[in-house]
């Protein structure tokens, strides 16, 4: 039996002895290993929350005063929209919204308060782990081919924890398109153009053959996903080195082309390009917070 705390300690932490003394019961009989010591843990957590309590505070009324005041006020997502709960490619999918509608939900801002929507992508496509991906580049074996590969070193496409290697394939405007009605983006940052460099020829997949019919717009689900075969359109690529360029006219020719076929069958404007992986290398065509 786990020894209980006197009733004067005990009584405003009744949650955290109950659940140490259901997971110390597995612990003790079915693990045969030591339990946890409930004064411990109430201790440790005590003197944490003498270092969590300065920052918490009605964030939600902050947010809303500093936009009456006029300040800037950036949120940013993780992961991405086909990864979202509701609206990504389940089950591969992550456990909540990650899409811009959660800052909403997340900070009690309003949706008319969200001046602007920024939506990050590549100017290729990519996928950690499992899960369809139709403009996968892959040899048949499930190896990048020559150009998937390319993209994988050039870009350092491998995970910052695991170091697995993401798949790789040409840029998925379908998807792109359904991620920009889904989140009202205002506009597109276009990351890692650099990548590219080198390539003769480029592909934008505008729609999907499912089932026998041509969509453009991407299915219900993972299953109907896996069932899709890209449909293509090729523009010209450049040979040119665009690594670290800060101005949109010292971009080659068949880049800008590339860009304004994006803005074409995507239906958004590419608002920033990212050229390499400093901040600086950064081409800014319209300011989130102009």
């Amino acid at each position: 039996m786990i020894r209980r705390p006197p009733r004067s300690t005990l009584f405003p932490y009744t949650t955290l002895f109950r659940s140490l003394d259901y997971h110390n019961f597995a612990l003790k009989n079915y693990f045969k290993t030591d339990t946890i010591d409930f004064q411990k843990v109430l201790d440790e957590g005590l003197e944490m929350a003498e270092q969590i309590r300065p920052m918490v505070a009605d964030v939600t009324g902050l947010l809303h005063q500093m936009r009456i005041e006029g300040k800037n006020i950036m949120f940013e997502g993780a992961q991405g929209t086909l990864l979202d709960i509701d609206h990504g490619t389940y089950p591969y999918v992550t456990s909540s919204n990650p899409t811009a509608g959660g800052a909403c939900t997340g900070t009690g801002v309003g949706p008319r308060d969200i001046d602007y929507v920024l939506g990050i992508t590549k100017a290729y496509t990519t996928r950690v782990g499992a899960g369809p991906f139709p403009t996968e580049l892959y040899d048949g074996v499930g190896l990048n081919d020559p150009i998937g590969a390319h993209m994988a070193k050039e870009g350092q496409e491998f995970g910052s924890t695991t170091g697995r290697a993401r798949r790789c394939g040409w840029l998925d405007a379908v998807s792109l398109r359904r991620s920009a009605h889904i989140n009202a983006l205002s506009g597109i940052c276009l990351t890692k153009m650099d990548v590219l460099d080198g390539l003769e020829t480029l592909r934008i997949a505008v729609g999907y053959e499912c089932d026998g019919k041509t969509v453009d717009a991407p299915p219900i689900g993972a299953d109907a996903y896996e069932l899709c075969k890209p449909k293509y359109i090729e523009v010209p690529g450049w040979s040119e080195n665009t690594v670290g360029i800060q101005k949109y006219d010292d971009l080659p020719e068949n880049a800008r082309a590339y860009i304004k076929k994006i803005e074409e069958v995507v239906g958004v404007s590419v608002d920033i390009i990212s050229t390499g992986p400093d901040r600086n290398e950064t081409i800014v065509l319209r300011h989130p917070f102009a």
